[in-house]
């Protein structure tokens, strides 16, 4: 299959599976679901679970085990994106080329629907029957996704993002911020996937950790590309809103041209720890091209 092929096939999946996880609009209290729905089901790139159902894939795992752990995690970025997009924060008005959550409904419904999105991803892991068979992984899946978004993982990089506005900051500690705020989740997504599609090989684990760590700070250098190179109706949120807003980052520090050819180290370097599998990680690796490649 092709990474179009593949890219539409698994996000059929997961917009399925987020559909019968979300509760209906008409369901009260239905302002609260219909923010939830519109932070959740508008266009998206689907990157977390496209890597869970292409890691699971890599042990011959069927796309329905892998649902939960895919929409738990998908559950979790759209959180964040509705948090963050709010005043107190990031102070968007775009969003995937539509108005913000907040904008669309108001600031505290969008609290509320990232407070009930977060729940609702560990309730959509945990009441996963078919997990059961994996013995103690459910267990230790919900700690992948606590830890990933707490105060260790993205909530911890959003607030060194917050802190670092204004700031001239070393390129250490920006990798350290995105590893943070947009490496933790990806990474999470692959071993979520590993977990559940029942890998049990620790070098195996420790290389597709390798790839994700590296396919998490390719994104965000990707992201900091598109802030400065793209436009604003193709990546669908103003562009150069990191630079009006003083935030560091990769082409600032190193330049557009250093930047870009971070992205395809980094790109490389996941590639590279996939040597290890077959053609069954064919999909990881066009993703990890994609990431790099993509315009939005």
């Amino acid at each position: 299959m092709s990474l179009d092929a593949t890219l539409t096939r698994y996000q059929a999946q997961i917009s399925a599976a987020l559909e019968r996880a979300l509760p209906a609009n008409t369901l009260a209290p239905t302002r609260l679901h219909e923010a939830m729905r519109y932070a959740v089901l508008g266009p998206g790139k689907r990157v977390r679970p496209v890597l869970v159902y292409a890691t699971g894939q890599v042990f011959g795992c069927p796309l329905a085990r892998l649902d939960s752990s895919a929409v738990a995690v998908e559950l979790i970025h759209a959180y964040s994106l509705v948090h963050d997009d709010l005043p107190a924060m990031d102070n968007d008005d775009l969003r995937r080329g539509r108005p913000t959550c907040h904008r669309a409904y108001d600031e505290a419904t969008a609290i509320l629907a990232g407070d009930a999105l977060q729940a609702l991803a560990f309730f959509v892991l945990a009441s996963d029957r078919a997990l059961d068979e994996l013995g103690g992984r459910p267990l230790e899946m919900l700690r992948v996704l606590a830890d990933a978004s707490g105060s260790v993982g993205m909530a911890g990089g959003q607030a060194i993002d917050l802190a670092a506005v204004g700031q001239r900051i070393s390129l250490t500690e920006l990798e350290t911020m995105h590893l943070h705020k947009t490496g933790a989740l990806i990474r999470a997504s692959v071993h979520l996937g590993y977990l559940a599609g029942g890998g049990d090989s620790t070098m195996h684990q420790a290389r597709l950790d390798r790839y994700a760590r590296n396919v998490g700070l390719a994104f965000q250098v990707q992201d900091d590309i598109l802030d400065v190179e793209g436009e604003t109706g193709t990546i669908g949120k103003p562009q150069g809103s990191d630079q009006d807003r003083d935030k560091p980052t990769y082409p600032n520090l190193l330049g557009v041209g250093a930047a870009k050819d971070t992205a395809r180290r980094l790109c490389a370097d996941a590639i590279d720890a996939l040597d290890c599998f077959g053609t069954s990680a064919d999909p990881l690796r066009w993703l990890a091209e994609y990431i790099v490649k993509r315009d939005r």
